[in-house]
């Protein structure tokens, strides 16, 4: 394929990350992909792919793991494009609830990770002067729910760390984009990608009503998996991509909400806000 580009993605043994690295090879793009698990990510992806595609076992709390993982994708494909930030998993439970090791492994894995792997990756985009950094994010970075207060921490400071980190790398030809899904119909909802506050304070039982009913949607969100792939494809192959992309109607809604209410504020408190010049 032509304008085949190499793609570095984590977290791709399930959900959103799988369904892109499958996606990405049928269309003929070169896949390097990180698990925890190289074994079902193999298996996940078959062995169609054997010249296109280099399954990672990677502990992303290892910035040795990471390193190794960047410099094999280099040794098998000689460059990396598109680097994909897609590991990660939701923490939920009221702030009081949860301990200082829960908050600190959320943040240890859906954010530290992601700085240690663009610190690897960029040395080598850096001698391209060319590349693309995608941060999958999600709405709850932009506009938190109910229950995921750390979470939402965690995303809304890559939200921060990326529009920072655009601006540093748009002189060397590397575009950073964050892309801000809302639900998509993934195992995300399940178990096995979410860890609840062990410890549960009676008051806060609204906070586990709402855990509840995100439970409760899975089998059922809006969001398609097997269409994002085309999305980033486009993305990348934009002159002047967003920095910010909401994916999904529900984010898109979620999205707008905020922003019209957050405009409205603005304006309400202007006098306040110019009250302490000078």
């Amino acid at each position: 394929m032509e304008n085949s580009k190499v793609w570095y993605i984590t977290g791709a043994s399930k959900g959103l990350g799988l369904s892109m690295a499958k996606q990405l090879l049928q269309k003929g793009q070169k896949v390097a992909a990180t698990s925890r698990n190289i074994n079902a990510l193999t298996q996940e992806v078959g062995n169609d792919y054997s010249s296109s595609f280099l399954p990672l076992e990677v502990d992303l709390t290892s910035e040795y793991s990471i390193k190794s993982s960047i410099k094999s994708t280099i040794h098998k494909f000689g460059k990396i494009d598109v680097v994909v930030n897609n590991a990660g998993y939701g923490t939920g439970g009221a702030l009081e609830e949860l301990t200082g090791d829960e908050i600190q492994k959320s943040f240890e894995v859906n954010f530290f990770a992601v700085i240690k792997v663009i610190q690897q990756a960029l040395p080598y985009m850096r001698k391209e002067k060319s590349g693309h950094i995608i941060n999958i994010s999600s709405i709850a970075g932009f506009a938190p729910g109910t229950g995921w207060c750390v979470y939402g921490a965690a995303k809304s400071a890559i939200n921060g760390l990326s529009e920072g980190l655009a601006n540093e790398l748009k002189p060397l030809g590397i575009k950073v984009s964050i892309v801000s899904p809302g639900w998509f119909r993934t195992s995300f909802a399940k178990e096995e990608s979410i860890e609840l506050s062990k410890k549960e304070i009676p008051d806060y039982e609204h906070i586990r009503a709402a855990h509840k009913k995100f439970k409760s949607t899975d089998g059922k969100q809006t969001g398609n998996p097997n269409k994002v792939a085309d999305v980033l494809l486009r993305l990348v192959n934009e002159t002047n991509p967003p920095i910010n992309l909401f994916l999904g109607s529900d984010a898109y809604d979620r999205a707008t909400y905020k922003t019209d209410s957050l405009t409205r504020t603005i304006k309400e408190w202007k006098e306040i806000s110019f009250s302490t010049d000078f």
